[in-house]
């Protein structure tokens, strides 16, 4: 059974959000402070995290950058407010995996929360171990680096890297990536597919703002380039 952890001050948002998980049959532990629910998380046994941004004690930031600092690999999903899409970028930059943004929909998270689980679960990826220019991905041990160095790339990175890497040169809708990265069952809005490309271009491409691997195309999406 997925064990999920959910860090949200709302009480309301919490227990709609832990009776929607729990009929789903999932194991389920609702926090509703930052400062503790960094303590759970950090104690391990969880598949998954949600995480509000704007909580009490330690806010969603601050909680997702000391997980990623002490080397918790745990997926995260943050709940960010609509208008705030500083919050999304931000949050995909201190290593969360995806986010949702409020108010939304028990079936729109529920199928983030299975996409997430799914692509975690991943253990033959097809590609073992892949090099270009100075970067080296083991999309076996989840590990990432660049001139010899560390980087953290979110499972969802791995993934839609990983994605782009097999149909390398093929220019790829939005749409497609979409599809085969997040999952059918998943919405979201095109333009996510551009603010995980942008993260990945800054973990990865010397130049981010005029990339050598992850090319856009202009009208249609993206390809990966040798």
């Amino acid at each position: 059974m997925d064990r999920i952890l959910i860090i949200e001050d709302e009480e309301s948002i919490l227990m709609a959000l832990e009776d929607d998980l729990k009929l789903e049959g999932y194991e389920v532990t609702g926090i509703e402070d930052g400062q503790q629910g960094l303590s759970m998380a950090k104690e391990g046994g969880y598949d998954l995290i949600i995480l509000d941004i704007m909580l009490p004690k330690m806010n969603g930031f601050e909680v997702c950058k000391e997980l990623r600092q002490a080397g918790v690999t745990t997926p995260i999903l943050i709940l960010t407010a609509k208008s705030q899409e500083i919050d999304k970028v931000l949050g995909l930059e201190l290593g969360a995996d995806d986010y949702v943004t409020k108010p939304f929909s028990p079936r729109e998270l529920l199928a983030r929360v299975k996409a997430i689980l799914r692509r975690a679960k991943q253990t033959e990826l097809g590609i073992d171990v892949y090099r270009f220019g100075d970067v080296e991905i083991d999309f076996k041990k989840y590990e990432a680096a660049k001139n010899g160095a560390p980087i953290y790339l979110t499972r969802l990175e791995f993934a839609l890297l990983q994605f782009l890497i097999k149909h390398k040169s093929q220019a790829l809708s939005r749409d497609t990536i979409l599809d085969e990265v997040w999952g059918k069952e998943v919405y979201a809005y095109p333009r996510t597919v551009d603010t995980h490309i942008a993260h990945l271009r800054k973990k990865i491409e010397d130049d981010p703002a005029n990339p050598s691997y992850l090319l856009g195309i202009r009208g249609i999406g993206y390809k990966f380039r040798e």
